[in-house]
This record gives structure tokens, sequence and C-alpha cells, in this order.
């Protein structure tokens, strides 16, 4: 089986060229292998709007690592699976944003897979959002907390491969280009 690397990120701002808050879950052999979570000094300022929704502020990252000295953390488990985010196209969005913004050369694309995507397929008629998602699985979720959205994102995907999803016809190409 594929390894898949579930990751969300948190953003200072609305411009979303930056992260404040980075987590990551390793699935492995159809189970929870391994998390990662660091909060992230986006060099930036922040939004209101988005403080209050994540609960993160200047004064919490100002000791916290750059996108250049996290990534240097987190680019050998992004690159050891598929990757896998809840509305990806944001997620690896804000990615591609971080990585140009400090002029980090990465792979050209990357397969993903979007477990709203799948979820269209797999639950039609019902919202995608991720806490409605969680309440119907019964996954705990402090949304808008990186290190819970990317786990609960890993307990939704292993939902559906437990429902039989075929991923493989999910997988999606992002550029990074």
């Amino acid at each position: 089986m594929t390894q898949f690397i579930a990751f969300d990120v948190e953003t200072p701002n609305r411009h979303n060229d930056r992260i404040s808050a980075i987590g990551i879950s390793i699935i492995g052999d159809n189970c929870m292998k391994n998390d990662f979570y660091s909060l992230v000094n986006p060099e930036t300022y922040f939004d209101d709007f988005n403080t209050s929704l994540t609960g993160i502020d200047e004064k919490m990252v100002k000791d916290s690592p750059t996108f250049p000295q996290i990534w240097s953390q987190i680019e050998p488990l992004m690159t050891e699976g598929l990757l896998v985010a809840h509305n990806a196209v944001f997620d690896m969005g804000v990615l591609k944003k971080c990585l140009q913004h400090y002029g980090i050369a990465w792979k050209k694309s990357v397969p993903y897979l979007c477990t709203v995507q799948i979820g269209r397929r797999m639950l039609p008629g019902m919202s995608r959002k991720l806490n409605v998602l969680c309440d119907y699985y019964g996954i705990p979720l402090d949304h808008h907390q990186a290190a819970s959205d990317s786990r609960a994102c890993a307990q939704i995907l292993l939902h559906y491969i437990e429902s039989g999803c075929d991923v493989k016809s999910h997988i999606r190409t992002f550029s990074f280009v």
C-alpha cells in the first residue's frame, strides 16, 4: 500500500502566501503511523480574522522556525508518500507560494489526493466541510488547528479506503512551477 502524507497549513493573513502552522499525519498499512506539528514564523503580519480563526498570533510564533528552517525537517516527510489534504488546492497553493517566496526549489509537480473531492463521490449530497465529516465519522476535531486538521484528514481518508474507495482514481497532479 502507498504511504499517505496528510497535511494542513494555517496562514497568518488573507494573502495565503505564508504558513503560521503546519500539521502532518502519516498513514501506512491502513493506519496512522506518525504525526508532526510546528508553529512557523511567517515573517509577516497577521490579520485579525486569521488570528481569531486559528488562535495563532505574532507573539506565539516569534521564536518559531521560519519556513526555510522548517522545510529542512518536513521536506523528507512530504516526499515519502502521496500528499493528501482537505481542500487540497488551498494547502498545496500555500505551500507553492511559500516555496516560491523563499526561492526554494522542490519538485516540478506532485501527485495528491483531496478528501473534499473524494467526498463528492463517496458521500453525494452531504456537506464535505471538515467539521461535518468529522461529526459524521465520529472523529475528534479542534478545527483550524493544523495538527488536528491533518489528523482528521488522514482519518477521513482511512474511512474512505475502508468503504472501498479506489484512491488511485482520485489522484491529481499539482504543479509547483
